[in-house]
């Protein structure tokens, strides 16, 4: 069984020091391995941005696709070979603003990956812009006034698209963040784990101390049942979103893979692929 060092490798992180994404890339494979996962049995495919970066520094296949991009690319990854562990990765202007149509499909999919979004409310790798999560007033280089739009809210959009795993964490806490991805591996469907993680270098608002003052933690609430769609609305919105922990979880609902007709279990890679003479005859009439 892999351990937490072995999907380390040498490419060191060029993230800026005190950035929330290292903690989500350590979470990510010490979560591999308590799962008892090798590193070839696991591929982080990413998006564009500072946290697009994250799947060159884990000992794992991985893919740094294009902005947006990561779930389109994640979901043929798992389907072209289930047997893998399929990890997408991004910052919330990658999944929530030029990918949001593709993250609203992939949740409503419910294909069996895990997708973690690193959400600092800004553009940190573009030098600061304001995200779809940037808050109402917040300055940037592009809202010198402040901004006039509303923040996105991703764990209301989850659960409304038919989300069956949600769950948010924070970068500062590693522990709970490394559980979330373990669960996340382990459900059956699609598992969203956002996760604040501070850009340290051009939001000055969201800092480590601004979360620590305002998240909520379910913890604190020993009643909470996260298998109530109807619940995980309600708090979120008494929380104002700033709740930390496992949301919401449907176990019962199948994935999209245990849904297609005739989808077959071993990998592509694996199956004999091979096109008889009289098969390729009849698509080629197909076509006259």
């Amino acid at each position: 069984m892999a351990t937490f060092k072995e999907f380390r490798n040498n490419v060191k992180p060029n993230w800026c020091p005190g950035c929330g994404d290292f903690s989500v890339q350590a979470a990510i494979q010490r979560a591999a391995a308590a799962v008892g996962l090798e590193p070839e049995q696991l591929a982080v495919i990413s998006g564009i941005g500072c946290s697009g970066r994250i799947s060159g520094y884990i000992n794992a296949y991985g893919l740094h696709g294009i902005h947006g991009r990561a779930l389109p690319i994640a979901q043929g990854v798992k389907l072209a070979n289930r047997e893998l562990t399929v990890i997408a990765s991004g910052g919330d202007g990658d999944g929530f603003a030029i990918g949001m149509g593709h993250t609203v499909h992939a949740i409503r999919r419910n294909l069996d990956i895990t997708y973690i979004v690193m959400d600092n409310q800004i553009y940190g790798l573009t030098k600061g812009q304001t995200s779809p999560r940037s808050a109402e007033g917040f300055k940037t280089k592009s809202t010198p006034e402040g901004s006039i739009e509303n923040t996105l809210s991703p764990l209301e959009i989850a659960l409304s698209a038919g989300a069956t795993f949600v769950a948010q964490s924070f970068s500062s806490d590693i522990k709970q963040l490394t559980s979330l991805i373990e669960a996340g591996i382990k459900h059956k469907g699609f598992s969203f784990i956002n996760v604040f993680s501070p850009c340290v270098t051009f939001n000055k608002i969201n800092t480590y101390d601004w979360f620590k003052e305002h998240i909520v933690n379910l913890e604190q609430f020993p009643d909470y049942d996260p298998t109530s769609r109807v619940a995980a609305m309600n708090k979120i919105m008494e929380t104002g979103g700033m709740l930390t922990g496992l949301i919401y979880q449907d176990r019962e609902r199948q994935s999209y893979e245990e849904l297609v007709p005739g989808f077959k279990e071993a990998a592509l890679a694996k199956q004999d692929l091979t096109l008889s003479r009289d098969n390729f005859d009849k698509l080629l009439a197909e076509f006259k």
